[in-house]
């Protein structure tokens, strides 16, 4: 068989010298826990091998997932050494964003104090500002980088052109593209963004890789969704893959991306500690050339031609 290779080894992040685990942890839902417990779901992503952690500064209210998580470093310091912090600024809950100097500038400072932090790894602006011109984002995100602040720049849920744009004023490369990404959600594939990534030698880094958790719903609960039919019939495949690989639906559809030439790193949002620990599942899949197609031809509900 036409085996599809997943290497476990690091993935670097677009021309940079920063290296992920090819699986990272998304904290939109990490707040509202206690920070033993929260704790916990670090330690136990940073034991799989997961040192990429992707934060935002409006996941929980007023900041509340970056300031657990910052709870969580200022009580184990050690910890920061053992990963990659990244974050996105821009929105603003009612504005509904903005990427301006003066609001990046304080959005940033304000991720760094409430992730107890001296530097960003990775820091993405997290979705399009149309009111900002993208020479005048580049010139912030070049102060942030000069000024210590950040390491390197990332972009979430831009088109390929908003990408070319901001890259065009930016004096050093983006090196990470944050689009949504799943069996579920295909536009990546056809949009140009993938195809951008690998032309460019950027990151995609794949937000909810389980489609928001659509796909870990049970075949019954899959039916009576508005596209019961479609997701229904995903289901059965990634199951019949599931069950020859002997191992979950989840880490079928984690090595289903994985496996993509871009070379994604799928952004895990699971707050359960043996999901995290069995995320690893997916290098155990081997996937041929047909399953992968497969999967896509079950997703889009039709062959390919």
């Amino acid at each position: 068989m036409d085996g599809l290779p997943i290497p476990l080894e690091p993935r670097a992040l677009g021309p940079t010298t920063l290296r992920a685990f090819p699986l990272s942890y998304g904290c939109w839902r990490f707040a509202g826990t206690s920070v033993s417990e929260a704790r916990e779901k670090v330690e136990a992503a940073l034991a799989v091998g997961i040192d990429l952690f992707d934060h935002a500064d409006v996941y929980g209210e007023d900041g509340a997932a970056e300031d657990l998580f910052g709870r969580v470093l200022a009580e184990s310091p050690g910890l920061r050494r053992r990963m990659l912090l990244a974050t996105k600024g821009g929105i603003v809950r009612g504005v509904p964003y903005d990427a301006s100097p003066l609001h990046l500038a304080a959005a940033c400072e304000a991720s760094l104090k409430r992730l107890r932090t001296d530097v960003i790894d990775l820091y993405q602006i997290h979705r399009p500002d149309l009111l900002t011109h993208p020479q005048h984002l580049a010139a912030a995100l070049e102060r942030l980088r000069h000024d210590g602040k950040i390491r390197e720049v990332g972009v979430s849920n831009f088109t390929r052109s908003q990408f070319e744009a901001l890259q065009h004023y930016l004096p050093f490369p983006i090196a990470a593209h944050q689009p949504e990404f799943s069996p579920c959600c295909l536009a990546p594939l056809h949009d140009g963004v993938l195809d951008q990534c690998m032309e460019r030698n950027v990151t995609p880094l794949a937000w909810s890789p389980l489609a928001r958790g659509r796909l870990g719903l049970s075949l019954e609960a899959a039916r009576r969704e508005p596209d019961g039919g479609l997701l229904a019939g995903l289901i059965e495949k990634l199951d019949l893959l599931a069950e020859r690989e002997e191992v979950s639906r989840a880490a079928v559809v984690l090595a289903w991306i994985l496996a993509h030439p871009s070379r994604p790193i799928p952004i895990l949002g699971t707050q359960r500690l043996d999901r995290i620990r069995d995320s690893a599942d997916a290098f155990k899949v081997h996937l041929s050339r047909r399953d992968w197609y497969a999967v896509l031809e079950s997703a889009q509900g039709e062959r390919l031609p």
